[in-house]
C-alpha cells in the first residue's frame, strides 16, 4: 500500500514523546515539516500559510541545532527565553512556536472540516477554519491578506484528484487530526502556563 500524503507525518506521530512523555523537539517540527507538502496541493492559496510555517519551523530548528542534548524537549526552548525575558520578541522562538502551533490549529480544523463535511467546498472549509482558529490572533491587515489569499483555493474535486483521492484519504485526515490536536492543546496549555498564549499580530 502506498499511502496518502498524511501517512509521513502519521508515523512520525509515534516518535513525537520521550518514553517519560515529553515533547520531543525534532519529532515535533519533522511533522509540522511533512504537512507542508500538502499545503503545496492547495496552490497560490496557502503560499502565505506555508511561508509562516517553514520560517517558524527554521526558526526552532536553529535554535534546536545550537545544542541539541539542552533543547531536545520542545518546551526547554520556551523556558530557557523566558529565564533571559527574551521570549515575548518578535523574533523569540517561543513567539515561532506560538505561531507555528496556531497555524496547526487552522491546519487541523481544515482537513477536520473536509474530511467530516464532504459536502462542502474547499473555500467554505477554509474561511471556517480560519474564523475559528487563527482571525481572532490576526490584526486588520494580517485578516486581509489571509481572506483575499483564501479566495484562490481551487475547488473540492480539483484538490481532491490532486491529493490523490485514495479510499483511505479522508480516513488519514482524520486520524491525523484526531492524533495531533491533544498534541497542539498540550502546547497551548504550557505557553499560557507561562503566560505567553496570547500575543497577537498586526
Amino acid at each position: 500500500m502506498d499511502g496518502t500524503p498524511f501517512t509521513p507525518a502519521l508515523e512520525q506521530m509515534n516518535h513525537l514523546k520521550s518514553e517519560q512523555g515529553e515533547l520531543l523537539t525534532k519529532p515535533f517540527l519533522d511533522v509540522c515539516r511533512l504537512i507542508l507538502p500538502i499545503l503545496d496541493k492547495f496552490g497560490a492559496a496557502m503560499t502565505v500559510v506555508k511561508s509562516d510555517v517553514s520560517g517558524n519551523i527554521s526558526r526552532l530548528e536553529s535554535k534546536y541545532s545550537s545544542n541539541t542534548s539542552r533543547y531536545n524537549y520542545l518546551y526547554s526552548i520556551v523556558q530557557s527565553e523566558v529565564e533571559t525575558k527574551s521570549a515575548k520578541a518578535s523574533s523569540s522562538c517561543t513567539n515561532g512556536l506560538l505561531w507555528l502551533t496556531r497555524a496547526m490549529d487552522f491546519l487541523v480544523e481544515l482537513f477536520q472540516n473536509l474530511a467530516q463535511n464532504q459536502d462542502w467546498s474547499t473555500a467554505q472549509a477554509c474561511n471556517d477554519s480560519y474564523s475559528k482558529t487563527l482571525k481572532k490572533w490576526h490584526g486588520w491587515l494580517a485578516s486581509s491578506s489571509f481572506t483575499v489569499a483564501l479566495k484562490l483555493v481551487p475547488d473540492r474535486k480539483k484538490f481532491m484528484e490532486v491529493l490523490g483521492n485514495s479510499e483511505n484519504i479522508y480516513g488519514d485526515m482524520e486520524k491525523f487530526c484526531t492524533t495531533f490536536s491533544p498534541i497542539l492543546r498540550e502546547i497551548h496549555k504550557f505557553l499560557a502556563s507561562v503566560g505567553l498564549d496570547s500575543m497577537k499580530s498586526l
